[in-house]
């Protein structure tokens, strides 16, 4: 149902309206390897048909084919995996353990609120849902964090990395979740110098 060409050494199965699908779209973009993107609609069953769940039992996306036998999920271990030796995972072990720091904040306590919150108002249209005032402080905390760090450097470990990937997904996108970065100045900055960089793009907005 789903092959591999052997003239592509990738193949992505992704929502393009995703931040974690568009993390892994953009490393590899600003990597310049090849890949083919196959478009997946969670909404009408897609993941959860028996030849998707062979490639991955969790049913979710992004999900990164290597060849015709082996798949990778999980957006972070993804961008791990093509970073690998490469400018956008530094070589100093400090620096690649400071990258996963900022990936597992962005997984735990950053994309669970702004994300979540993002989903319910633009994918549900349910801007009065109980669970968004507690999503807000959350996500409002995690900005501050994200503030605070970057009063200190330009990026999240050293230069621009997959961290900032990670990050920027969802962060250029907060305001659809309800998020005011007006009080995020130093945000914003870092949010530009991401869009610099060759390869960065802004996600699609999610469709009708």
């Amino acid at each position: 149902m789903m092959p591999t060409s052997t003239r592509v050494p990738h193949r992505v199965f992704g929502t393009s309206s995703s931040g974690n699908c568009h993390k892994v779209r953009m490393t590899l973009d600003i990597l310049g390897v090849p890949y083919r993107w196959h478009e997946i609609d969670i909404t009408k069953g897609e993941t959860r048909t028996p030849e998707y769940l062979a490639m991955n039992p969790s049913g979710q996306v992004p999900l990164l084919q290597i060849d015709d036998h082996t798949w990778l999920p999980e957006s972070n271990a993804i961008m791990c995996y093509l970073a690998d030796g490469t400018h956008l995972w530094s070589g100093d072990r400090l620096q690649r353990a400071r990258a996963l720091q900022w990936m597992f904040f962005e997984q735990y306590s950053h994309e669970p609120c702004i994300a979540v919150a993002r989903f319910i108002r633009t994918f549900l249209r349910q801007p009065d849902h109980p669970r968004l005032p507690e999503l807000e402080k959350r996500g409002y905390q995690a900005l501050d964090v994200m503030e605070t760090h970057l009063s200190r450097a330009p990026f999240f470990a050293g230069e621009f990395s997959i961290a900032d990937i990670a990050l920027f997904a969802y962060t250029h996108k907060a305001d659809e979740g309800g998020f005011e970065l007006t009080a995020y100045p130093l945000v914003h900055a870092w949010l530009a110098r991401c869009l610099a960089q060759p390869g960065t793009s802004e996600m699609p907005a999610p469709t009708a």
